[in-house]
């Protein structure tokens, strides 16, 4: 911000990711999230899997947290689990071809798409916007990223949660409905991206609930591990 301007209150804090092995971070600014892109998981949430065009809905960036600990959420009963391939992107625009679409791609990471699943469904039933549901306080804890220059553009590959010890999903990246090629050109559509942006590219079947006490570890292989207790 140009030094002449002062603010009435204070500047929020900007969202700034590790980078796996560096001193920088990346800084966060927008945080877009794919519905339904594991045919599996739309089956199990009670949709056809048929590839119909993709649908986005939106976290708040400060929802994306690094910490070893997920506080259970209030006014919810009902908090499942959604492991995702974060992507993050260095530069963007609009109407990007899919051809072009993985340059604008930083790296990667996992996250987990923590959803109050009780409040979703109220939304859902009276045909609300879903943001109760999903753009809670630390409702996206996510892995440093790792950039794409170490790891390619993983296209397969496993994409797993455990809980407790016990597997509850588990998937590949090739089953995203999908890819991220496509998911950046679609959004392309809709939003100008630009550096900074998140996406969260969808879950593989096996969502579920946590309970407080629950120990969650999560990773995309050969890119990135989460773990953490719910508190």
């Amino acid at each position: 911000m140009n030094a002449k301007f002062k603010t009435v209150i204070p500047l929020p804090a900007p969202v700034l990711l590790p980078i796996e092995g560096e001193a920088e971070h990346f800084p966060v600014r927008r945080v877009y999230c794919v519905g339904r892109n594991y045919a599996d998981h739309a089956i199990e949430m009670g949709h056809d899997p048929s590839r119909e065009p993709p649908f986005f809905f939106q976290k708040n960036p400060d929802n994306l947290v690094m910490s070893s600990d997920f506080p259970y959420p209030p006014l919810s009963s009902d908090v499942h689990h959604e492991v995702e391939l974060v992507v993050a992107l260095r530069s963007g625009g609009a109407d990007i071809p899919v051809e072009q679409a993985l340059d604008c791609v930083y790296g990667y990471g996992v996250g987990i798409d923590f959803t109050r699943r009780d409040l979703q469904g109220e939304a859902k039933k009276l045909g609300r916007p879903w943001e109760i549901g999903k753009a809670f306080e630390h409702s996206a804890p996510v892995s440093a990223l790792v950039p794409a220059t170490r790891v390619g553009h993983p296209d397969k590959g496993g994409i797993w949660l455990m809980r407790n010890g016990q597997g509850a999903q588990r998937g590949d990246l090739s089953q995203m409905i999908w890819k991220v090629p496509e998911i950046i050109a679609e959004l392309s559509k809709l939003f100008t991206l630009a550096p900074g942006d998140i996406i969260l590219t969808g879950t593989p079947a096996g969502v579920g609930p946590v309970s407080r006490g629950d120990r969650i570890s999560c990773a995309v292989d050969g890119v990135a591990t989460l773990t953490l207790n719910v508190i």
